[in-house]
């Protein structure tokens, strides 16, 4: 059960609008975002960019969350990467590139689960096995293969955000 005692999204029923065979994803990106806030809910700023034994920061999960899933639906509407786009995976990767606030990178994780929500509901089923291709390899997929790995690997960057507050949470002050 979530924080606000809520069943998880699956066991909540389906979500409006949402075609019956993409409601697994919806499920698993409304978890995911759920998980985000409850676990980002009191985090310090000073906390978002720790690297626990050299795990990736709670900042670099929140920032990777948006951007990795705006790319896997752009490539699922048969799009190629936006020079934005470009600039803001190479961003991910930059430990100099700058820093945004937890705030900021909250309300993109928001808005990037609404833009999903909403491209899964203006998705026909007679399109998902149609084929689709990925970064400048045009490595080959589908658009269900995208859509659900979209939500998959925000599933488990949520996770991984999960443990890593927790771990810093339990470490003693100053200890990072």
């Amino acid at each position: 059960m979530s924080s606000n005692n809520l069943p998880e999204p699956w066991l909540r029923g389906s979500v409006p609008g949402i075609p019956a065979l993409l409601q697994p994803a919806a499920h698993a990106l409304l978890l995911a975002r759920e998980e985000v806030e409850a676990a980002a809910a009191g985090l310090f700023e000073l906390e978002l960019w720790v690297s626990p034994g050299g795990a990736a920061s709670p900042g670099f999960h929140l920032q990777h969350l948006s951007g990795s899933t705006d790319r896997l639906l752009t490539y699922a509407r048969g799009e190629v990467l936006s020079d934005e786009q470009r600039a803001a995976l190479a961003a991910e990767a930059s430990k100099d590139a700058p820093r945004p606030s937890l705030t900021d990178l909250l309300a993109r994780w928001r808005v990037t689960v609404d833009r999903a929500l909403e491209q899964l509901t203006s998705t026909s089923e007679g399109i998902l096995t149609d084929a689709r291709f990925v970064g400048k390899a045009r490595l080959p997929s589908t658009v269900v293969g995208l859509l659900f790995h979209a939500a998959e690997h925000a599933g488990r960057h949520a996770g991984q955000l999960v443990t890593t507050i927790k771990i810093i949470r339990g470490l003693p002050p100053g200890a990072w």
